[in-house]
């Protein structure tokens, strides 16, 4: 019997009732009473007769159904039932559609987390969640190509964060890898791009570096509207000139041990720049003395997120600290984008008390938490010299901040400040 033709296929119309047209082989043309035009396949296995349904026309050519129909008969001759591969086939697709990118992400991000810093693993997770998990990560990793990874970099690119659109690439890179050795990825797109990123220009991050520049800065940025805890956050930055990411995670337990007689913040080394080897070990807690001004600013924090566990939380999810791109966005917008990042807050320090007190070159180190590499450099540095340091911290805080308002009236007014105790006692009811 002659099969089917495109034109008596393209031709036929529906009845009253479901027909068949046959073609070949047992493959044959079903066609319902509203006009569907599905192609089927007939085939014995096991003595017994069974129907596969292969695809519909016009989707699926005459030929293109021949096609699919030699390969059923193909697995049927191997042994295996064809109905039931498809069935698989279509299991597995299903199982990779669903597998995205965020999932499998943290996926890798706890596999790393035995070996990597605690202070190292929140920064790759929350550097994720920020700029790459709200635009890919709902996408199925094996959908996720060159393009999308590219575009996705761009945008951390346009904001003039160059480094860490670079990082960033590294991390996704890392996830493909991941996801192709557990069988879940067959290629990485972010390596492919990693030349068409922008340069990285090596030297130092943008820093304003003299005083009157800093204080225009400083009042530019604090006249700019923002989130009252952005404020606080930049100018707690500006006296105390941590590196953004540790003053972001600042949780409270650390402001709560501050003695009012001596007041010093402590940064466990576990929180801090060091080596792994170094975590952990409290001879590396980095101590901070905390001018009048730092005090007045935490105390201004206080009454805005004191009962919560971070000094500086997320604006959307309380129980998690703050990005510290928050500051860098608020710097942005009061004009400073690429003249200034956050970190750049301890090149302004460095270079105007260097400049007024250049003996005091090892203890203004120390107050950054720079290790030098010269030995008997490194065992002066690690001298707390706290008079010397506190003194040193005041006189920055009345110089940067002189003509400026107080934190409470930064915040529109004056506040009741709670004191230190009061504060301790009120959290411990919560608690």
């Amino acid at each position: 019997m002659a099969g089917l033709t495109d034109l008596q296929v393209r031709k036929a119309q529906p009845a009253e009732k479901p027909f068949r047209m046959a073609d070949e082989k047992g493959l044959f043309l079903f066609v319902t009473p509203a006009g569907a035009k599905l192609w089927r396949l007939r085939y014995r296995r096991d003595g017994k007769e069974q129907t596969l349904s292969l695809g519909a026309y016009p989707d699926m050519t005459l030929a293109e159904a021949r096609t699919a129909a030699d390969q059923a008969r193909g697995v049927l001759k191997a042994g295996k039932d064809p109905a039931l591969v498809k069935k698989i086939d279509k299991l597995v697709q299903q199982r990779q559609n669903g597998e995205t990118f965020e999932p499998i992400a943290r996926e890798w991000h706890d596999l790393q987390n035995s070996k990597w810093a605690p202070i190292h693993a929140s920064d790759v997770l929350t550097s994720l969640e920020s700029d790459v998990f709200p635009a890919i990560g709902s996408l199925p990793i094996r959908d996720i190509d060159e393009t999308i990874v590219l575009a996705t970099l761009r945008v951390v690119e346009k904001r003039g964060a160059v480094e860490t659109a670079r990082r960033l690439r590294q991390r996704i890179s890392a996830v493909f890898c991941f996801a192709i050795a557990t069988g879940r990825a067959n290629r990485d797109p972010a390596a492919v791009v990693k030349g068409a990123l922008a340069p990285l220009v090596p030297g130092r991050q943008p820093a304003v570096v003299s005083l009157d520049e800093a204080r225009l800065m400083l009042r530019r940025v604090e006249d700019t509207p923002s989130h009252p805890v952005t404020k606080l956050a930049v100018r707690l930055l500006a006296l105390t000139v941590p590196r953004p990411g540790t003053l972001a995670k600042t949780p409270w337990a650390e402001f709560d041990e501050i003695d009012d007689a001596d007041p010093v913040w402590v940064i466990p080394a576990e929180r801090m720049k060091l080596k792994q080897r170094h975590k952990g070990n409290e001879a590396f807690d980095h101590v901070i003395p905390l001018s009048r001004q730092a005090l007045e600013v935490i105390d201004a924090l206080r009454a805005l997120t004191g009962s919560g566990p971070y000094v500086f939380p997320n604006a959307r999810h309380a129980h998690r600290p703050m990005s510290e791109n928050a500051m860098g966005y608020l710097l942005n917008r009061a004009g400073y984008f690429q003249r200034h990042v956050p970190h750049g807050f301890r090149a302004t320090f460095s270079s105007v008390m260097n400049e007024r007190f250049p003996a005091d070159r090892y203890i203004i180190d120390a107050m950054l938490a720079h290790v030098p590499k010269d030995k008997v450099e490194a065992a002066y540095n690690r001298a707390q010299h706290l008079k010397r340091r506190r003194e040193l911290a005041q006189e920055w805080a009345d110089l940067i901040l002189k003509d400026a308002p107080s934190a409470a009236e930064l915040l529109g007014g004056p506040r009741k400040i709670l004191s230190m105790e009061t504060f301790r006692r009120k959290r411990r009811s919560v608690a």
